[in-house]
């Protein structure tokens, strides 16, 4: 023990006992902040922080022997003498204070009531000298109190003092050897492990453990050598005791560790983890208080003392109460002042030994094994250094390590560092990359696959998987980058090495297809480009599995949409196409023989129909092939050079190809736009673009007529002055009767006109047309036709003779028509001024309706009817003859009254007519249009003779 180091972990102050306590004190406690004193004089006197009395009182008439102040209520149990009645002699009692309860408050002289006495010693219990006392709190009300005696026997009292619901019992302590009783207690101990309850007993001659949560106690020797002088219970439940040559530990089970330290042992006591002894030098006989750190075995203070007389545990302090009334204060120094003393000493070990058995932080330790690494590597001690730097893993910084061990020299060290980051899981990317740069530089394969491939490498995310892959990569362990990649899903990267690096694109192409159809999906369009370009039939299996699902069991005839829905589409995987639109058309084609309802049908027959109009495609996959097989791209140009009819020969067969494309996209046109809809399945508008685009007359002319733009049709055969198709298109698409349109003649007579040339046979038969239908009058075909300066008179002599006669005819009909009609007005005119200006004889004799003689009362109507009025009834007022007439007329009326309004029907019949012109003229002379609805009143000085519609 003489080889421990000693520190001055404490520092100590002195202090006085107040003047007020005049008696000897005989006893202490602590507990409840605050110190508690017994004198001989028997006052207890309490004490605050300062060692300033706070109030005392008289608690036994003679001495205080013992005293416990409870932690768990605010009593205090006191052991003294009380005087009796025979002056003679004194009685020993316990008593009970509850310092909650003040007899009289604000006196300096108040004392706490006494809530129970109780007289020790009875018949069944004889009086001996007490020795040693303790009180143990179980469940508040109920306490523990042992006192050992002087003649070996331990009196236990246990239950609710104050209520006095108690029961007594007592303890023995054999001698070994005599087996009667004669050594006294010098120490006891309570000691509580779950539901046993069991007390140590200390003697000269012995250590004894009595077992007493059963009915009889049961008494374990533990040692046969004992102690005359201090013991004490540390915070581990194991009894301390004291020896001049060592002190001893106890547990349950026996003798547990000793320490030599030599000398008398006055007092002991335990304080935060160190041991508290008070040892009296055999040879000078002064005393000196020592401060144990066992764990570390160091003297963390030492002090000399002179005699003392009692020593407490207080506030986080130590208390030594001498015997002339002074006191010492020791207070332990804060953490950073201690290792601030190690540290000036080098004693790195011993700061780390302190800071951990003082239960600090984390970081603090930290900071102590940095301080202690940065002293090892400032001696050059790298390996020691850096052990201390992994400790601090989670705290100290890893750059701060890093930035030291960076020299290749020191690389194994740096190496060995960002192995126990990465266990820990707290390295970054840039520690991942640093690590497999340190195992690439070392070339050591051995521990990069352990890295790499350890079972929880992966799993766990030890490092950063990307990060990983892409050192790998750099360094060309390529392996290694594609073992990380997949085993960490990094399905992209795998595919990026084995295409990028490795060229080995069936092995790529196994990979996707072992892939879940999303992840495969999402590759295919990362690197579809390059797997096109490498292995195009391949790829577009995999994207007609991928879009298709034909490893799905057969649905039928008809696809299901809603499962279609879910699946890729091939509009998603166009753009890897953009090279090798060969290769697009064929996918694109197998998809839509394959699905015939896809949700994405209108955009890929969009794409289809591009590819099929266009004028070139370009064949890179051909090309590449073609120059292979002739021996390399020289032998194909010079073979190219050397045969003009190679020339023609390539030519002939791109023009082959381009015509069976565009047959291809005629077919699609069609088959696309079935005629029970009314919508295709392609874009219209796009599609006429392309057709314009690369002069595809055929389908130009299918989607106009499909759209009914008839003229547009007649306008594509008149600009390649297709003469024979122009006549045959209107043939078909200018019949009324079919539901066509009958002005196409006139736009077809208006082109032969402003022809130019001489076209007699065309413009006769196109005359036969216009004259079955009537389309044209004589004088528009004339005007029309004098434009053409190639044609002469004899082409429409015909015609016109035809025509004439018929006007001829008509003009001869209408002029009787006027005649008749004007001879039915002087009729009526006459009629009218007839009855406006002669009486009316009423001849008849028989009623017109009964046909019995009329009688009166009769009416007579101007239409030259009679009626008896009982054949009318109420309807006096109208001829029941011709009231039916005249109400047609009325509702002739009303009804072209109403049409007057209806302008759509108005413009619908001008429209459908032959002759428009006809259509007004009838609502002339109908008089429809000539009548106008009365307006708001207007101001009469801008009213006209017109207002009113007689004009």
């Amino acid at each position: 023990m003489y080889q421990w180091r000693k520190f001055e972990f404490f520092e100590e102050k002195k202090t006085k006992i107040p003047e007020e306590i005049e008696g000897e004190i005989q006893c202490c406690s602590s507990g409840r902040g605050r110190i508690v004193l017994g004198s001989q004089d028997g006052t207890v006197s309490l004490l605050d922080r300062g060692l300033q009395l706070h109030y005392s009182f008289p608690a036994h008439s003679a001495s205080v022997l013992f005293l416990q102040q409870l932690k768990q209520r605010n009593f205090i149990v006191t052991v003294g003498e009380d005087e009796q009645m025979p002056p003679q002699k004194a009685a020993v009692c316990l008593k009970v204070f509850d310092l909650d309860k003040r007899q009289e408050e604000g006196s300096s002289s108040s004392s706490p009531e006494c809530v129970q006495i109780l007289r020790i010693f009875t018949n069944q219990f004889p009086e001996a000298k007490i020795t040693s006392f303790v009180v143990f709190e179980e469940a508040p009300p109920i306490i523990f109190i042992a006192l050992g005696l002087e003649n070996g026997c331990i009196y236990c009292i246990q239950g609710d003092i104050a209520r006095e619901r108690i029961k007594r019992f007592k303890l023995e302590v054999h001698s070994g050897q005599s087996g009667k009783i004669h050594s006294p207690i010098t120490g006891i101990g309570f000691r509580v492990d779950g539901q046993a309850f069991q007390l140590f007993a200390v003697t000269p001659s012995s250590v004894i453990l009595f077992k007493i949560q059963g009915e009889k106690p049961i008494a374990q020797t533990l040692d046969h050598i004992g102690s005359e002088t201090a013991s004490v219970m540390n915070d581990r439940s194991e009894l301390i005791i004291g020896r001049p040559e060592a002190v001893y530990f106890y547990e349950v089970d026996g003798r547990g560790p000793c320490w030599a330290f030599e000398g008398e042992k006055k007092f002991l006591g335990w304080f935060r983890g160190y041991l508290l002894c008070v040892i009296a030098d055999q040879r000078t006989g002064k005393s000196t208080f020592y401060i144990y750190d066992l764990k570390n075995r160091l003297i963390a203070h030492s002090i000399a003392v002179g005699e003392v007389s009692h020593m407490l545990c207080e506030w986080g302090n130590i208390l030594l109460i001498m015997a002339d009334k002074s006191a010492l204060h020791v207070v332990e120094k804060d953490m950073e002042s201690k290792l601030d003393m190690l540290f000036k000493k080098n004693l790195y070990p011993v700061a780390i030994n302190l800071v951990q058995s003082q239960q600090a932080d984390a970081a603090a330790t930290a900071e102590v094994l940095r301080k202690y690494g940065d002293h090892l590597y400032s001696k050059q001690n790298y390996d020691e250094a850096m052990a201390q730097y992994i400790h601090t893993i989670g705290h100290l910084e890893p750059s701060y390590v890093i930035q030291k061990f960076l020299d290749a020299q020191r690389i194994y060290n740096l190496t060995n560092y960002l192995e126990k980051l990465h266990e820990k899981g707290l390295a970054s990317k840039d520690h991942t990359t640093l690590l497999l740069n340190c195992y690439t530089k070392l070339k050591d394969v051995e521990k990069l696959d352990i890295f790499i491939k350890s079972e929880d490498g992966v799993g766990e995310h030890k490092f950063d998987v990307e990060t990983a892959i892409k050192v790998c990569r750099a360094a060309n362990y390529h392996e290694h980058a594609m073992y990380v990649a997949k085993k960490a899903g990094r399905h992209e990267w795998y595919l990026k090495i084995l295409l990028e690096d490795l060229d080995r694109y069936d092995e790529a192409l196994q990979y996707i297809n072992s892939l879940e159809p999303s992840q495969a999906g999402v590759t295919v369009k990362e690197y579809g480009k390059i797997l096109i370009e490498h292995k195009p039939k391949e790829t577009v299996q995999i994207l007609m599995r991928l879009c298709t699902e034909e490893g799905e069991p057969a649905r039928g005839g008809s696809s299901n949409g809603t499962f279609l829905s879910m699946l890729p589409s091939p509009v998603d995987f166009i753009n890897i196409f953009v090279l090798h639109p060969q290769s697009l058309m064929e996918f694109l084609e197998k998809y839509t023989n394959k699905v015939k309802d896809s949700p994405a049908q209108v955009e890929i027959h969009n794409t289809l129909l591009e590819l099929y109009l266009s004028h070139d495609l370009d064949f890179p996959s051909l090309s590449q092939t073609g120059s292979s097989e002739n021996g390399g791209s020289d032998a194909a140009v010079m073979s190219k050079a050397e045969s003009n009819g190679k020339i023609i020969s390539d030519d002939a067969s791109l023009e082959k190809d381009r015509q069976e494309r565009h047959q291809k996209g005629l077919v699609l046109l069609k088959s696309a736009w079935p005629s029970e809809q009314e919508q295709p399945q392609y874009d219209v508008d796009l599609a006429i673009i392309l057709c314009e685009m690369n002069s595809f007359k055929e389908g130009l002319l299918y989607l106009y007529e499909k759209l009914k733009l008839y003229k547009e049709v007649i306008a594509c055969y008149m600009q390649t002055h297709d003469h024979e198709g122009l006549i045959a298109c209107c043939k078909r698409l200018g019949d009324s009767g079919k539901g066509g349109d009958p002005t196409l003649w006139a736009d077809l007579l208006k082109y032969f006109g402003e022809l130019g040339e001489d076209c007699s046979r065309e413009v006769k038969e196109v005359l036969t047309y216009i004259e079955r239908d009537d389309i044209l009058p004589p004088i528009l075909v004339l005007q029309t036709l004098s434009r053409n300066p190639c044609l002469t008179l004899s082409v429409i002599k015909d015609y016109i003779a035809r025509k004439l006669e018929q006007e001829s005819k008509m003009i001869e009909e209408d002029r009787i028509a006027i005649e008749k009609y004007q001879e039915e007005t002087s009729t009526m005119r006459k009629e009218i001024q007839d009855l406006r200006t002669n009486a009316r004889i009423f001849q008849l004799s028989k009623c017109t309706a009964c046909t019995f003689t009329l009688d009166l009362p009769a009416v007579h109507f101007m239409c030259m009817h009679s009626f008896h009025q009982r054949c009318l009834g109420d309807n006096e007022k109208e001829c029941p003859e011709c009231a039916p007439e005249y109400r047609a007329v009325l509702e002739m009326k009303r009804n072209l009254e109403q049409n007057s309004k209806n302008q759509d029907y108005f413009f619908q019949q001008v429209r459908n007519s032959k002759d428009g012109f006809s259509v007004i003229a009838a609502y002339f002379g109908k008089g429809i249009i000539s009548k106008t609805s009365e307006g708001p009143v207007e101001d009469p000085s801008q009213t006209n003779d017109h207002s009113n519609g007689n004009y």
